[in-house]
């Protein structure tokens, strides 16, 4: 079957800094691609590059075989999307912020299952002034499951969502997946993105250094080691200014094998009490990790996301 979006050589620079080299890859139909990468890697703007919203120097797009640019946008009609943060109109509420961006035949019904779905019941029918990050995040992911897209971009779509609302939300594209919807995802919650994707695609430095299946890429046993301290945010200032790479859990802090020695000599010097250190399954955070330790990409500008 033909890949829904299909992305192949694109090269993007910002004045004199390059922030994407020679990035291919494609999204297949009931698929669900993670997207991760550091802040600066670039994430943000292969979406928006999908979305025509920024031009790209070289390279080509393609949805459904047909071309996107910043003045091509005929297929991104099958396209839903939330990048960076949602739109919100304050004096609207959020069921006629549903019903202005409703397409198409059904709209009530349509607006009523993304409701249900993300759980805005009690909500749904306040202004949007009066919403919490949580909520004004489920409004902006609403919209971009509300037209029935065949391809659904989603930068940090977890952000602001309570536990609850994560499962909430991972339940949803797990079941719009399996029903042939494809997903390209970016978070920094790696763990639940382990949970609903089937492919990952790396970002280091503006150049895709992996790309794999999840399935691989959580067998492939590199060594991670789960570091607890009597102080977290001591641990991380600590491990931070000693330009220890780490990434956070909710039982602690990992980080990569060859890094065990002076991350010890670090806290012993910083005087923080080691409570416990435990090797831990390979996951996506450890590949994260891995990644980030070897250094592999290119110059990158810095604020691109």
């Amino acid at each position: 079957m033909a890949a829904i979006l299909t992305v192949d050589g694109i090269h993007k620079s910002f004045g004199s800094h390059q922030v994407l080299r020679k990035v291919s890859f494609t999204v297949e139909p009931g698929h669900v691609v993670g997207l991760v990468g550091p802040n600066g890697a670039g994430k943000s703007t292969i979406m928006k590059i999908v979305l025509g919203l920024i031009p790209y120097d070289r390279g080509s797009v393609t949805i459904d075989g047909v071309p996107v640019s910043i003045t091509s946008h005929r297929t991104l009609g099958r396209v839903g999307a939330l990048i960076e943060y949602p739109g919100i109109y304050p004096f609207l509420t959020g069921r006629q912020h549903l019903q202005l961006f409703a397409q198409g035949a059904n709209k009530k019904q349509r607006i009523q299952a993304v409701v249900h779905d993300l759980g805005m019941e009690k909500f749904i029918n306040n202004k949007a002034k009066r919403y919490s990050l949580g909520m004004k995040q489920k409004l902006g992911i609403a919209q971009a499951f509300l037209n029935e897209p065949a391809l659904v971009i989603l930068d940090e779509p977890m952000n602001g969502l309570d536990p609850e609302a994560v499962k909430q939300l991972r339940d949803l594209i797990r079941a719009k997946a399996d029903a042939g919807v494809s997903f390209l995802i970016s978070s920094h919650i790696l763990s639940e993105l382990e949970k609903v994707a089937d492919d990952v695609l790396m970002l280091n430095k503006g150049l895709i250094v992996e790309q794999t299946t999840m399935h691989a890429m959580v067998n492939q046993g590199a060594e991670v080691y789960l570091v607890r301290t009597a102080d977290d945010q001591a641990t991380k200032q600590a491990l931070g200014n000693a330009s220890i790479p780490i990434m956070e859990s909710p039982q602690g802090i990992l980080i990569n094998h060859e890094d065990l020695n002076d991350v010890l000599r670090v806290l012993v010097m910083s005087n923080i009490h080691v409570e416990d250190i435990a090797h831990v399954q390979h996951d996506l955070e450890s590949s994260f990790l891995d990644m980030i330790n070897s250094g592999k990409g290119g110059a990158v500008d810095a604020n691109a996301r």
